[in-house]
Formats: structure tokens, sequence, C-alpha cells
């Protein structure tokens, strides 16, 4: 127990070593969660925005600022937590491949990435919580805490599928932000007039999204949403842990040592195709013992 508890100790300090290494999402964190909740409360007119939320049938008429506010959270977690692990999957898989082929337990590694991602992601989302009720108090913050983390949970997952598949770091990052945008942007009610059609329950993060806004203006519980965002976050996740699976095998063949051949064609018979030990000499045959002569 004690030697499964320090190589999970091991692979976990170095996935948080791997993180806080990453100073452009640590100022993502700090700087663009609050600057986009700040811009989108200031910026958006604060009139009605009827919509009907479909997890609990009520029709919600919050300000726009507000329900913008919601959204820019989601995409600000997601796109963090997203970027977070695609970096630290990409740069890392080398450094994984060697642990793992040297006998390092894969199954502690995976173990230890998910601790890091789990701590990020309840960091951001208490974070960007705190930061949308600055303002305004949304009327359940603990279910808003747990449907932002649904959704970084989800994206970090992702990140992990996608730092193992793709070859550059580039489509990573373009992949996360499209998938992040659109996903987002086709269930906020204020840009896309779809945004109770019945396609959106498909999209990754549409139970965290139909969550919080039940918890930031509405009494209703979100339990029902939860459950289907972690429909997603388990499919991300058995995603990630067989794509890892995959990277960090052992390509090494191992080769055989093929059998001798039998002798066929012309070398059966002697001929120039097999080489054939030389034949060892028949034995001699015993001589009779000369007879002596006696006296006459």
């Amino acid at each position: 127990m004690r030697r499964h508890l320090s190589l999970f100790a091991t692979a976990s300090r170095y996935a948080l070593i791997g993180h806080a290494r990453n100073r452009f999402a640590m100022l993502l964190v700090v700087v663009y969660i609050p600057v986009w909740i700040a811009l989108a409360y200031v910026t958006i007119p604060d009139q009605p925005a009827p919509f009907r939320l479909r997890a609990t049938g009520e029709v919600l008429s919050p300000p726009g600022n507000h329900l913008t506010q919601i959204t820019g959270a989601l995409n600000a977690v997601t796109l963090i937590a997203g970027f977070m692990m695609f970096a630290a999957t990409f740069t890392g898989g080398a450094f994984d491949r060697r642990l793992a082929m040297a006998g390092y337990p894969r199954y502690h590694l995976v173990l230890a990435k998910l601790s890091a991602l789990t701590l990020v992601c309840v960091a951001i989302s208490v974070y960007a919580t705190a930061v949308a009720g600055f303002a305004w108090t949304p009327r359940q913050p603990l279910l808003l805490t747990a449907a932002l983390f649904g959704a970084a949970l989800t994206y970090g997952a992702l990140g992990v599928v996608f730092g193992s598949v793709l070859r550059r770091e580039v489509e990573g990052m373009f992949a996360i932000l499209m998938i992040s945008v659109l996903d987002v942007a086709l269930q906020n009610p204020l840009s896309s007039s779809g945004s109770d059609s019945a396609v959106v329950r498909f999209l990754p993060t549409y139970g965290a999204v139909q969550a919080s806004m039940s918890a930031a203006f509405s009494d209703a519980s979100g339990g029902r949403a939860l459950l289907t965002q972690c429909l997603w976050l388990t499919g991300a996740s058995a995603a990630a842990f067989l794509v890892f699976r995959r990277r960090t095998r052992n390509a090494l063949v191992r080769h055989r040592t093929p059998p001798f051949p039998a002798p066929r064609g012309a070398g059966a018979n002697g001929g120039p195709g097999v080489h054939r030990p030389p034949a060892e000499p028949p034995p001699a045959e015993p001589r009779p013992a000369p007879e002596r002569a006696g006296p006459a």
C-alpha cells in the first residue's frame, strides 16, 4: 500500500509542477475570467431576456448582462481547463511514455493527472463563481460552482484527448477554442434563437449550462442536468484514458528467434542450399588378434 501511495504522490507532484510552469494559463485564470465577466456586465444591456429552461420547463427573464456573465464564466472555465490539460499532455507525452516503458504503472499516472485536473477545476470554478457574484448574488451558488466544475472537467478530459491525438500545438488550441465557443454560444439565448432546440442537448456542456442557469436565476433543483453532464464527463474521461494508454504503449517490436528451417529443395539432397554438418566416420571394425606360434 505504501508503494502505491508513493508512486501516486510522485506522479501527482510532477503533474502539478507541469501545471504550475504554465504561466500563460495562470495569467488566464487571474486576468481573463474577471475581465470577461466584467465586460459582459458593463457592455451588455440589462434588459430582460426571456427564455425557456429545458431542465425545469420554467420561463425565466433574467437581465441580459447577468445571463451573459454566466455563459461567459462557462466559456472561460472550459477554455482554461482544456488549454491546461492539452498543454500538459502535449508537452509531457514523451516523459509519460518513458515512465511507462520503464515500468511505471500507467494507472498511477492517469490517477495523478485526474487529481491534478480536479484541483485545477475546483480552483477555477470557485474563482469564477465568486467573480460572477461580485455585482449580484446567484440564487444557488453551490449548484453554480458544481455546474462550472462539471464543464471544466469535461473540457479537461477533451484536452487530454486532443493532446494525445493531434500532432501540432496550434491544432489542439484551435480545436478547443472553436468547440468551446460554438458549444456555449449556441446555448446562449441572447446570441442564438435556437437555444432551446433539441440539437443543443448533444453539446458537451448542455447539462452544465442548464444547471448553471437554474442555479443563477431559479430556485429549482438542477440535479438532473448535472447527471446529464456526468454522461459527457464519463465519455470524455474514458476516451482520454484509452488514448493515453495507447500513447504510452511499448512501441518496440519483440523479435522472436525463428526456428531452424527444415531442409528442403536441393539442400536436402546435399546440394548447395543448406549447410550440413560433416558426417561422422563409421566405427572401425575389430580386427582378429594375431595367432602365436607355439613350440614345435
